[in-house]
């Protein structure tokens, strides 16, 4: 009888770790298939000079490589990438969470301001770009010129402000993203905490910073190690707003890559630059992960 039943047990954890495999499966292949391979395809594809379409792929070795180093247009654009990204995850960090500690208060319609903030993540990043080089471009200047003010708002016209004008592009459309994962992380902090620290004589300031911002932390590094990336792979956005310029001064690294593989034809100069740009990811995130993580195990 023993026997029979350890059978049977065995017979049921076979079939239930096989439901397992055949549901991890599908996502492995799509993985695998979407990702990995490609990846490894395209490291090969970094040493030739292919072009992308003849059916010759003269080796260059590493040259790829070292050309993004010599290449004025490549380190330009991997210039303007870093610089928004540190502006974008700054900027959108610190007004998710205040906008996400000002609507978890108990302020009238907070909902319909929820709502309203959380919207412009619905649409397309093209549709974004597109409504913003118009507001730039007539709505809010003929806006100032009817309100009597000197003020610039052309700022996708100039290269010293367009980092200025996409910045406003993406925060307003992102801005609602995050706020809802710190409000979600704010509401499930436990009131007794700030009811302790009210009791001990706590100001606002004092509670934010000893319980809210400790407790915040998972959201913290999942707001920040997501903005970062998708910072880095900035590309929809540039697409329909500005182009890449005036002249190159928009133009991210993602954009350059695509124009040099794609309209240069120079596939193997794009697949390292695709390279770089997937080994600048992973140090980023795995860096932020790491720095991040340890703040959480140390609060």
């Amino acid at each position: 009888m023993g026997e029979k039943l350890m059978r049977l047990t065995r017979s049921l954890n076979r079939k239930t770790q096989l439901q397992y495999l055949s549901l991890v499966l599908p996502g492995l292949f799509v993985f695998t298939v979407g990702l990995i391979i490609p990846i490894f395809l395209g490291f090969r594809y970094s040493l030739t000079s292919w072009d992308g379409l003849s059916a010759e792929m003269p080796f260059v070795g590493f040259d790829n490589y070292a050309r993004i180093f010599s290449d004025s247009t490549a380190l330009s654009a991997w210039s303007f990438t870093l610089r928004f990204t540190f502006w974008n995850t700054l900027i959108q960090n610190v007004f998710a969470l205040l906008l996400a500690v000002a609507l978890d208060s108990a302020i009238k319609l907070k909902r319909l301001f929820r709502t309203v903030v959380f919207i412009p993540c619905l649409v397309s990043a093209l549709v974004v770009g597109f409504v913003w080089l118009r507001l730039f471009g007539s709505v809010l200047p003929a806006l100032m010129e009817t309100l009597g003010l000197d003020i610039n708002m052309m700022l996708l016209g100039s290269s010293d402000t367009v980092l200025t004008g996409l910045l406003i592009a993406n925060n307003w459309q992102w801005i609602g993203f995050w706020m809802m994962i710190y409000l979600a992380a704010l509401q499930s902090i436990p009131p007794v905490l700030y009811e302790a620290a009210k009791v001990d004589g706590a100001n606002v300031f004092q509670q934010f910073f000893r319980i809210t911002l400790p407790m915040l932390a998972p959201a913290i590094t999942i707001c920040v190690v997501g903005i970062t990336t998708g910072s880095l792979r900035v590309f929809d956005l540039l697409v329909s707003s500005t182009g890449g310029g005036p002249g190159r001064a928009s133009m991210s690294i993602v954009q350059y890559t695509y124009n040099t593989a794609v309209s240069s034809r120079q596939y193997g100069y794009g697949s390292a630059l695709s390279l770089s740009v997937i080994v600048v990811l992973l140090i980023v995130a795995v860096g932020q992960i790491f720095v991040l993580k340890r703040r959480e195990v140390q609060l």
